[in-house]
């Protein structure tokens, strides 16, 4: 077998590793051994040596490093070639599933009807309203079919219609890298203005109409940190209304629910700030921002308002959170705020839609996520009920705050999203719209249900499982098992109708509730951050050991997947359980944290610290080494793996895998393969499009059931 070393020769190494992939029936795929090269990545707490630091380039136009990526795909296409026909099968039938054509749930909003829609072979949606009825003319938005075109990739990043209906804007990005460009669009003339202000994050219409707000994004390390302010009849540089200089926060704008004020929403890992700019002052070029509430360390809040008074979500002196009120005029002062929803040591308070009449709650009990209502006019507090062990309810669009009906969704691993709306005053649910699922797929065929598993230290962790009810839980299915487990993000169990393809070949699908996460309330995020992140990693552990244990699924063929922060979750498990999985699945995945972490001029590393430490300092720097996935990498036997990245990725740049692949290959022992799959021409999110993501899924999906022994 030739060992192929990249970059030795570029032209004769990739010509080599095609002929290998595709020219000869009787030689396997050989896989790219990438050069190793002297380097040492300097820290205050220690020197690493790192082989492979040369594949970084910020450009991505080194040719020595675009020649590995395409041998990398070529080797993986090579590796893949015998499961073509599976590969086509799988994509045909989830492209079965997926409705022709599809009209969203619509919104009322300052006399319109609002809707997304998706046409007959198209890759985006049309975004579209109605005056007064739905059954009034349509009025075309945005087509993003239109937009998109031909191109490679295409994504709309937000859009905004102006307070008196007159303008829309929106964001778009044509790289998958996450620095959108402004459009403004004149609904009543049709005129479309590339306002060249490009490398955005968010924009919004100010509450006059006339000007924007938005925010840019530094060019070096793209963290959201100026707004500025385009009033659209002047000429000159748009004035600067606010520049965040603490690089640990994110920046981005909106407007209140009552169209009255405009915002700034400044954000790190642990705290928050707002500033306020009111529409009566707009019409002063030179109107600045008012602070709502200082910063202080440790304090998150985030208010909007309707009526005569703000509704703030507040964590102070509330781990768990609670919602408070507080009059025009008094949100500087903190005394001045009463309790609407007081704090709850067993309820997690996520977000909340004010209203002038009611407000509407989505809290989580038990890792659930559900809904309250506080009735202003009858006092009543109650929780909207639901059948389903694990489940997902949501506070829809609702945009009008003088109404009495609120638009809600539901969904769980069995059931489609659904859309409701609830009549404050007769109590009435009406359905209002379910995501439509083609491919003969009837929510009876599948089950789903709640279970929780103990910990190594004793902390029960919940899981949510999903499966075809022809597949039996006594320990012959082959288990794929998914988590996240950071920044307090949680897992939800909602519909996939990708997944399909997996339960209907017999596989049960487990989600793994564990720490780093908020599913459990404040206190189980913090014990998955900074010094107790191992938890995330022996919680995903143990779930698999205690299904297997339980003898719910076959342990012989159990496939750990996770994405971003939690393809750094399964990366360490990799490291740290090799032997409990048959393969894992790693999706544009943070491996190399501590070089990451080091280098300030990196997209979004300083907002890190408060998530991941600082390793600059000796503690910190000891212990994410301690599990770092391409740091541990070691001599042993390695699961078949499949990890995947975008050349464009602004989140998890791309050389994060591709070191961790190169690393992997050159210490593993065993047969396993290591397959890398770079997308030469999108970011973290991966292909845009509703049909184009779907090749990855097949991919992944034929990579787990070859070798979980089912044909499909």
């Amino acid at each position: 077998m030739i060992r192929i070393l990249v970059p030795a020769s570029i032209a004769l190494t990739v010509s080599l590793l095609l002929a290998s992939c595709g020219g000869h029936d009787s030689d396997p795929p050989v896989p790219p051994q990438a050069e190793r090269r002297d380097h040492v990545v300097s820290a205050p707490a220690g020197d690493r040596f790192d082989p492979y630091h040369w594949l970084r380039d910020d450009r991505r136009s080194d040719p020595e490093v675009i020649a590995l990526l395409e041998a990398e795909n070529a080797y993986t296409q090579g590796v893949m070639a015998g499961e073509r026909a599976l590969i086509e099968r799988l994509e045909g039938e989830m492209r079965r599933r997926i409705p022709a054509e599809q009209t969203g749930a619509p919104w009322f909003d300052d006399g319109y009807w609002y809707y997304t829609r998706h046409v007959a072979g198209g890759e985006y949606p049309v975004y579209a309203r109605r005056r007064g009825s739905m059954n009034a003319e349509e009025e075309i938005l945005l087509d993003g079919n239109a937009l998109g075109g031909d191109r490679n990739y295409f994504r709309i990043g937000g859009w905004d219609v102006s307070p008196d209906g007159r303008r829309l804007l929106w964001l778009q990005d044509v790289l998958g890298r996450r620095q959108f460009q402004l459009m403004i669009r004149d609904l009543e003339t049709g005129e479309v203005v590339d306002t060249g202000r490009v490398g955005l994050s968010s924009a919004s219409w100010a509450a006059d109409g006339r000007s924007v707000l938005y925010v840019e994004n530094h060019p070096e390390t793209l963290r959201s940190f100026r707004v500025r302010r385009l009033l659209l009849d002047a000429e000159g540089e748009d004035p600067v209304l606010h520049e965040e200089a603490d690089t640990a926060f994110f920046t981005s704008v909106g407007r209140t629910r009552s169209d009255r004020y405009n915002y700034v929403f400044l954000r790190s890992t642990t705290s928050t700030e707002m500033r306020i700019l009111d529409g009566a002052d707009l019409h002063d070029p030179d109107a600045r921002l008012e602070v709502f509430l200082p910063r202080r360390p440790g304090h998150e809040y985030a208010a909007d308002h309707v009526g005569d008074h703000w509704i703030v979500r507040t964590n102070r002196d509330a781990p768990n959170f609670r919602i408070m009120r507080v009059d025009d005029g008094g949100h500087a002062d903190f005394s001045a705020w009463t309790d609407l929803v007081p704090h709850r040591e067993d309820v997690f308070v996520h977000e909340f839609d004010p209203f002038e009449t009611f407000l509407a709650v989505a809290e989580r009990v038990d890792g659930l996520r559900r809904l309250r209502i506080l009735d202003y006019l009858t006092g009543r507090s109650e929780v909207i009920a639901f059948d389903e062990e694990a489940y997902v309810a949501q506070l829809g669009r609702n945009p009008e705050p003088g109404l009495r009906r609120l638009q809600f969704a539901y969904t769980s691993l069995t059931t489609p999203r659904t859309t409701f709306e609830l009549d404050l005053d007769t109590g009435q649910r009406r359905r209002v719209d379910r995501l439509r699922v083609g491919g003969g797929f009837d929510p009876d065929d599948y089950g789903t249900r709640r279970l929780w598993i103990e910990a190594r230290d004793g902390t029960r962790i919940p899981v949510s499982l999903g499966w075809h009810v022809d597949t039996p839980l006594d320990g012959t299915a082959p288990l794929y098992q998914f988590a996240y487990g950071s920044y307090g993000r949680s897992s939800e169990p909602a519909f996939s109708s990708e997944r399909l393809s997996l339960l209907d070949r017999g596989f049960v699908f487990a989600i793994a509730h564990v720490r780093g996460g908020q599913e459990m309330g404040r206190e189980w995020y913090e014990q998955g951050r900074l010094l107790q992140k191992r938890n995330s990693f022996t919680d995903f552990i143990d779930v698999t050991r205690g299904l297997v244990g339980r003898g719910l699924v076959d342990g012989e063929r159990v496939f750990a997947t996770g994405g971003s922060a939690g393809g750094l979750l399964v990366g360490a498990v990799a490291n740290m359980a090799p032997d409990d999985y048959a393969g894992i699945v790693a999706h544009v995945p943070f491996v190399d944290v501590v070089t990451t972490m080091l280098d300030e001029s990196i997209p979004l590393t300083t907002n890190e610290f408060d998530e991941w430490g600082d390793p600059r300092q000796p503690e910190y720097y000891r212990y994410m080494l301690s599990y770092s996935p391409y740091d541990n990498v070691v001599e042993q036997d390695y699961p078949a793996m499949l990890v995947t990245t975008g050349l464009w990725d602004s989140q998890v740049q791309y050389w994060e895998p591709v070191k961790w692949v190169a690393r992997l290959r050159h210490r593993k022992t065993g047969n396993a393969p290591v397959l890398l799959r770079v997308d030469m021409q999108a970011g973290h999110g991966g292909q845009s499009g509703r049909y184009r993501k779907l090749g990855l899924t097949a991919m992944e999906y034929a990579f787990v059931l070859r070798r979980a022994g089912l044909e499909g």
